[in-house]
C-alpha cells in the first residue's frame, strides 16, 4: 500500500481542487490519501464525491498552533468535524485569516513592495486565504522567484519584515479538542527549520504526555540526519511516525507520494479514531 496523509487542495493553499487532488493521487498510484486542508473541513465533501474506486480518503485538517512564540502545525485525522468545540477553535482561526493577510499586504506596500489586496484574493479564490497566497503574489511579481523564497526573514517567515503574527491555537488544547471530537493527532514536519524557529524536544514529549499521537518525520523539509534524530525521538516517546507529500499541487515542487506512511502505522491510526473513518472510493463522478 501507498498512503500520503497530508495534502491540500484549493479548500486551503493548494492549487488542485478537491476532486482533482483525489483523481491526481490515483493517478500517482497511492491506496490512501488524507485531505489536511489548513484549518478547515470544506474540501472534505467534494473529494468524497469525486473519489475514485481502488483509492481510500482520510478526512482530516492542517490545525494552526503556537507555543512560546514559535508556530507549529498540527495533523488531525478522522475527528467529527461537526463536534462544536473544535468546530468553534477551527472558525476562530479561519476567521482571523483576511485580517492577517490584509495587514501583511500593507507591510509589503510600506516596504515598496507592489502587490495588492486584489491580486492576493485573485490568488486565494475560495480558498482560507494565507501566506502561500501572498508568497504566489511575491513569485508574479518578480520579488522572489519561489513560493519557499518568500518564507523567509526577508519577507514573510516568522519575524521577518512583513510577518503578521494571527489567532493560532495552543498545541496542548488541540489535542485536546481533537481528541475530544474522536481524531487523531501528529505533529507536522516538527524539524523543519527552514520555516523558521523549531519546538524543542522537550516541549514535543511534553506533547506527548498529553496525548499527541505520532510526528510526521518522513517530509521534504527533514534531511536525512533530521529523520534519524526524530526516529530516535518518536521510539523514546512511544509515538507513531508517519511520511506525507505535503502537497500544494503546482505551488510546490513536491509530488504526490514523494514520502508515505507505513500501512501498520496507518492502521493504528484507523484503529485509534473514533469519529469518522476512512471512506473507500467506489468510483466517484
Amino acid at each position: 500500500m501507498r498512503i500520503d496523509l497530508h495534502t491540500h487542495s484549493t479548500a486551503s493553499d493548494g492549487t488542485d481542487t478537491p476532486a482533482e487532488l483525489v483523481r491526481n493521487a490515483a493517478a500517482a498510484g497511492l491506496d490512501v490519501v488524507a485531505l489536511t486542508d489548513h484549518d478547515t473541513t470544506r474540501g472534505h465533501r467534494e473529494a468524497l464525491a469525486a473519489l475514485p474506486a481502488g483509492l481510500t480518503l482520510v478526512t482530516g485538517a492542517e490545525l494552526s498552533c503556537r507555543i512560546d512564540g514559535i508556530s507549529l502545525h498540527m495533523l488531525a485525522y478522522l475527528f467529527d468535524p461537526e463536534e462544536p468545540a473544535l468546530l468553534a477553535e477551527r472558525e476562530l482561526v479561519r476567521d482571523d485569516r483576511v485580517p492577517r493577510a490584509r495587514a501583511i499586504v500593507a507591510r509589503l506596500q510600506e516596504i515598496g513592495v507592489p502587490v495588492t489586496w486584489e491580486q492576493v484574493a485573485r490568488i486565494a479564490g475560495d480558498g482560507s486565504v494565507g501566506r502561500p497566497h501572498v508568497a504566489t503574489a511575491l513569485v508574479e511579481l518578480g520579488v522572489v522567484s519561489s513560493v519557499d523564497e518568500a518564507f523567509t526573514a526577508d519577507w514573510l517567515g516568522d519575524g521577518g519584515r512583513a510577518h503578521v503574527a494571527k489567532h493560532e491555537t495552543d498545541p496542548f488544547e488541540a489535542i485536546r479538542l481533537v481528541k475530544a471530537a474522536g481524531g487523531v493527532t501528529v505533529f507536522a514536519h516538527p524539524g523543519a527549520s527552514k520555516r523558521g524557529r523549531t519546538v524543542p524536544e522537550s516541549a514535543i514529549a511534553e506533547m506527548a504526555a498529553a496525548g499527541l499521537d505520532g510526528i510526521e518525520i518522513d517530509h521534504m523539509d527533514h534531511d536525512g540526519q533530521t529523520r534519524v534524530r526524530l526516529r530516535g525521538l518518536a521510539a523514546d516517546l512511544g509515538l507513531l511516525v508517519t511520511g506525507s507529500s505535503d502537497y500544494h499541487g503546482s505551488r510546490k515542487t513536491v509530488s504526490l507520494g514523494a514520502c508515505t506512511t507505513d500501512p501498520e502505522v496507518y492502521g493504528e491510526i484507523t484503529r485509534r479514531a473514533t469519529g469518522a473513518f476512512p471512506v473507500p472510493g467506489t468510483g466517484g463522478v
